[in-house]
Protein backbone atom coordinates (compact mmCIF):
# COMPACT_ATOMS: atom_id res chain seq x y z
CA UNK A 1 0.00 0.00 0.00
CA UNK A 2 0.75 3.54 -0.92
CA UNK A 3 -0.22 5.75 1.78
CA UNK A 4 -1.44 9.49 1.06
CA UNK A 5 -2.82 10.66 4.06
CA UNK A 6 -5.73 10.83 5.91
CA UNK A 7 -8.80 11.09 4.01
CA UNK A 8 -11.31 11.72 6.72
CA UNK A 9 -11.87 11.59 9.90
CA UNK A 10 -15.37 10.61 11.64
CA UNK A 11 -16.66 12.31 14.57
CA UNK A 12 -19.70 11.90 16.38
CA UNK A 13 -21.80 14.82 17.60
CA UNK A 14 -24.91 15.06 19.52
CA UNK A 15 -26.36 18.02 17.75
CA UNK A 16 -24.96 18.89 14.25
CA UNK A 17 -26.91 22.33 14.17
CA UNK A 18 -24.53 23.40 16.45
CA UNK A 19 -21.56 21.54 15.97
CA UNK A 20 -22.00 23.68 12.46
CA UNK A 21 -21.94 26.88 13.93
CA UNK A 22 -18.69 25.97 16.05
CA UNK A 23 -16.71 23.94 13.12
CA UNK A 24 -17.74 26.51 10.03
CA UNK A 25 -18.48 29.40 12.38
CA UNK A 26 -15.69 29.46 14.80
CA UNK A 27 -13.24 27.37 13.22
CA UNK A 28 -14.00 28.31 9.91
CA UNK A 29 -14.29 25.35 8.11
CA UNK A 30 -16.00 24.61 4.55
CA UNK A 31 -19.16 22.65 4.42
CA UNK A 32 -18.76 19.92 1.57
CA UNK A 33 -21.58 18.45 -0.44
CA UNK A 34 -23.02 15.38 1.68
CA UNK A 35 -25.46 12.59 0.19
CA UNK A 36 -28.70 12.32 2.37
CA UNK A 37 -27.74 8.93 4.48
CA UNK A 38 -30.98 8.83 6.37
CA UNK A 39 -29.34 10.29 9.49
CA UNK A 40 -28.22 14.04 10.07
CA UNK A 41 -24.40 14.83 9.66
CA UNK A 42 -21.99 17.48 7.80
CA UNK A 43 -18.98 16.92 5.58
CA UNK A 44 -16.20 19.80 6.38
CA UNK A 45 -13.26 20.72 4.41
CA UNK A 46 -10.01 21.18 6.34
CA UNK A 47 -6.73 22.17 4.48
CA UNK A 48 -7.67 19.09 1.82
CA UNK A 49 -8.68 16.62 4.61
CA UNK A 50 -12.10 15.97 5.67
CA UNK A 51 -14.04 15.88 9.10
CA UNK A 52 -17.22 14.16 9.00
CA UNK A 53 -19.84 15.10 11.36
CA UNK A 54 -22.55 11.96 12.41
CA UNK A 55 -24.98 13.25 14.57
CA UNK A 56 -25.98 10.60 17.51
CA UNK A 57 -28.45 10.52 20.26
CA UNK A 58 -27.32 10.55 23.38
CA UNK A 59 -23.81 10.97 22.13
CA UNK A 60 -20.60 11.31 25.00
CA UNK A 61 -17.29 12.22 23.60
CA UNK A 62 -14.87 9.97 24.81
CA UNK A 63 -12.13 10.92 27.70
CA UNK A 64 -8.65 11.51 26.46
CA UNK A 65 -9.80 10.43 22.50
CA UNK A 66 -9.14 13.57 20.40
CA UNK A 67 -7.49 14.28 16.57
CA UNK A 68 -5.53 17.19 15.92
CA UNK A 69 -5.51 19.94 13.33
CA UNK A 70 -2.83 21.20 12.02
CA UNK A 71 -2.26 25.04 11.76
CA UNK A 72 0.55 27.36 10.65
CA UNK A 73 0.66 29.89 13.47
CA UNK A 74 -0.40 28.60 17.21
CA UNK A 75 -0.30 32.21 18.97
CA UNK A 76 -3.05 33.29 16.54
CA UNK A 77 -5.07 29.79 16.96
CA UNK A 78 -5.28 30.52 20.08
CA UNK A 79 -5.89 33.68 20.00
CA UNK A 80 -8.60 33.82 17.60
CA UNK A 81 -10.40 30.84 19.87
CA UNK A 82 -10.16 33.13 22.80
CA UNK A 83 -11.38 36.09 21.03
CA UNK A 84 -14.94 33.98 20.47
CA UNK A 85 -15.30 32.78 23.67
CA UNK A 86 -13.62 29.48 23.22
CA UNK A 87 -11.62 27.58 26.76
CA UNK A 88 -8.43 26.81 25.15
CA UNK A 89 -5.66 25.46 27.39
CA UNK A 90 -1.89 27.52 27.48
CA UNK A 91 0.14 26.75 25.12
CA UNK A 92 2.26 23.23 25.09
CA UNK A 93 5.92 23.04 23.77
CA UNK A 94 6.63 19.16 23.43
CA UNK A 95 10.02 18.41 22.15
CA UNK A 96 10.12 16.55 18.64
CA UNK A 97 6.18 17.07 17.90
CA UNK A 98 6.12 21.28 18.02
CA UNK A 99 3.80 23.42 19.97
CA UNK A 100 -0.14 22.83 20.83
CA UNK A 101 -3.31 23.51 22.49
CA UNK A 102 -6.38 21.68 23.09
CA UNK A 103 -9.59 22.71 23.23
CA UNK A 104 -13.42 21.17 22.56
CA UNK A 105 -16.34 21.13 20.22
CA UNK A 106 -19.40 21.78 21.75
CA UNK A 107 -19.96 18.01 21.68
CA UNK A 108 -17.31 17.66 23.91
CA UNK A 109 -14.97 16.08 21.91
CA UNK A 110 -11.72 17.13 22.44
CA UNK A 111 -9.47 18.98 19.63
CA UNK A 112 -5.69 19.64 19.49
CA UNK A 113 -3.99 22.23 17.33
CA UNK A 114 -0.80 21.42 16.59
CA UNK A 115 2.09 23.53 15.10
CA UNK A 116 4.74 21.16 13.98
CA UNK A 117 8.33 21.87 14.35
CA UNK A 118 10.79 22.75 12.30
CA UNK A 119 11.58 19.26 11.96
CA UNK A 120 8.15 18.03 10.67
Amino acid sequence: MEWKGVHHVSINVDDVGRAESFYVGVLRMAKLARPDFGFPGLWLDCGGQQIHLIQVEDHIAPKGQHFALHVRDIESSQKQLRESGIEVSDILDIPGAGRQVFLHDPAGNMIELNQPGRDR
